[in-house]
């Protein structure tokens, strides 16, 4: 589940990153999707963390 917010998180902030910065859509697809990505990433180690904890 941490995941899937960490993902959309970072999309979102990656579109509106580029946005920002007076980028066509195709800038704003690639800042949504590495974003998305980097977020995903620290997402799975925050869960495996999280869950490492709790067991």
């Amino acid at each position: 589940m941490i995941v899937i917010f960490a993902a959309l998180f970072g999309a979102i902030l990656g579109g509106v990153r580029a946005s920002r910065r007076k980028g066509n859509k195709l800038d704003i697809a690639q800042y949504a999707a590495v974003h998305g990505i980097a977020f995903g990433v620290v997402g799975v180690f925050l869960t495996i963390f999280v869950e490492k904890m709790l067991t």
